[in-house]
């Protein structure tokens, strides 16, 4: 399908969004690698039954001056915790997440892209916009209480939740660039049509 100009640039700047939002979670992909590390470590300390793994003079973010065993558990959680919030807005732009098939096949393209641009504006963009700003004083909270764990695990929570917010805000980001696309398609379709009319 050939875009009209207009068309054209909005579509490349829907694109341009996805890709910019979908950065993140395409990184942190890698962090499989980080979970299945920890996971290895976590089994075999504790098998030896280990307390504490390593220990260091300097006040490190997240960890503090040790990582324990209890530390380990809760690293191998928050990591898994970030891949899963980052990877929505890489699913989004690649259009992996979960839909209806069932119904979406059935569609034709025009039809699906309505549906995915009222979907977008009345679903992704509102809740996603309610995360980020319900999250904002949780982690301000965390950040100025010193939450850390109270069982000798991670210090500084406010790091693991300041992933919420920064998650659902390039989840947003997302669907306002799937929507840009949408209506460059739907855009250029009823355009298409009134010129074959006339």
């Amino acid at each position: 399908m050939t875009l009209t100009p207009s068309a054209c640039r909005l579509e490349r700047a829907g694109r341009a969004l996805l890709a910019w939002c979908a950065f993140p979670g395409r990184v942190a992909a890698w962090l499989v690698l980080a979970i299945t590390a920890a996971v290895l470590v976590a089994v075999t300390g504790n098998a030896m039954r280990a307390g504490t793994l390593l220990a260091w003079n300097t006040d490190l973010p997240l960890l503090g001056t040790q990582l324990t065993m209890t530390g380990l558990f809760d690293l191998q959680w928050h990591l898994f915790a970030v891949l899963v919030i980052l990877a929505g807005p890489f699913a989004l732009a690649e259009d992996r997440h979960v839909r209806v098939d069932l119904v979406a096949d059935r569609l034709s393209e025009r039809g699906r892209a309505i549906v995915d641009l009222i979907g977008d504006l009345l679903l992704l963009l509102p809740f996603s916009a309610l995360i980020v700003w319900l999250s904002l004083p949780f982690v301000g909270f965390a950040f100025k209480s010193g939450e850390g764990s109270d069982y000798g695990g991670l210090v500084d929570r406010y790091l693991i939740k300041a992933i919420i917010p920064v998650g659902f805000a390039l989840l947003f980001g997302s669907a306002l660039g799937r929507i840009l696309v949408n209506v460059a398609r739907l855009l250029d379709s009823r355009g298409s049509r009134a010129a074959g009319e006339g």
